[in-house]
């Protein structure tokens, strides 16, 4: 997998979700929040975000549970321009960030958090992911 979530400063330790054991799941993939309290890494577009994959998952390992960010400042790839500020949400390409433009993007858990610093389409910034903390004002 490419263009993974990179940590660069923990704010909160990963908090523990249910995942599947088929499959496989890369360190720093961002995850999707489905019920109950499960991470899954298919189908990114417009999701609610559980996180991001603090350890690497095999696949059948026998594995149902997997430690998740939900706060802290990561590196990350951008779909898109995003400035300095901006409410982020998950693109449809795996592992990438983009701007949340729609009233709809900026409720919930699909906002992933803030972009600290400007970037442009395929660079990676630096992003204070806090998920659900607020849409665009």
């Amino acid at each position: 997998m490419a263009n993974e979530a990179t940590l660069i400063v923990e704010l909160e330790s990963p908090i523990n979700f249910t995942i599947a054991n088929l499959g496989g799941i890369s360190k720093g993939a961002l995850l999707k929040l489905v019920d109950p309290m499960t991470a899954s890494g298919a189908g990114m577009a417009n999701a609610n975000i559980a996180g991001i994959a603090a350890t690497e998952k095999i696949s059948n390992d026998g594995t149902t549970k997997l430690g998740i960010y939900r706060r802290g400042i990561f590196k990350m790839s951008l779909s898109g321009a995003a400035n300095v500020g901006d409410s982020l949400k998950a693109d449809a390409s795996l592992n990438y960030v983009r701007v949340a433009g729609l009233a709809t993007d900026s409720s919930g858990a699909r906002i992933i958090g803030h972009a600290l610093e400007t970037g442009a389409n395929n660079e990676t910034i630096l992003v204070a992911v806090n998920i659900g903390a607020g849409g665009q004002s």
